[in-house]
């Protein structure tokens, strides 16, 4: 049971190569290959990149600071009217 012998990898690699035949091993290999090449890439370009800086300037201690205007008092419920029982007219 313990680990793989080379001729458990070559038995595997027979039975690879009779499911999926030599042109598609060869081209998913290429597609591995294709994938790695442009992760590497990848990689470099963002070496060779200068870090990016934020367009929005910060806020400085000595920048005016905006505050929006009250919109009345919290706790403050709309005032409604009341009608007493007896004044009600109907049509």
């Amino acid at each position: 049971m313990g680990s793989m012998s080379v001729w458990h990898w070559v038995i595997v690699a027979v039975v690879v190569m009779l499911l999926f035949g030599r042109g598609k091993v060869s081209e998913l290999m290429g597609d591995v290959a294709k994938g790695i090449k442009a992760f590497k890439k990848g990689m470099a370009d963002d070496e060779t990149q200068p870090p990016q800086t934020n367009s929005v300037p910060p806020v400085g201690p000595n920048d005016p600071v905006r505050t929006l205007p009250p919109q009345g008092t919290p706790g403050a419920a709309p005032q409604q009217t009341h009608v007493p029982a007896g004044d009600h007219k109907t049509i």
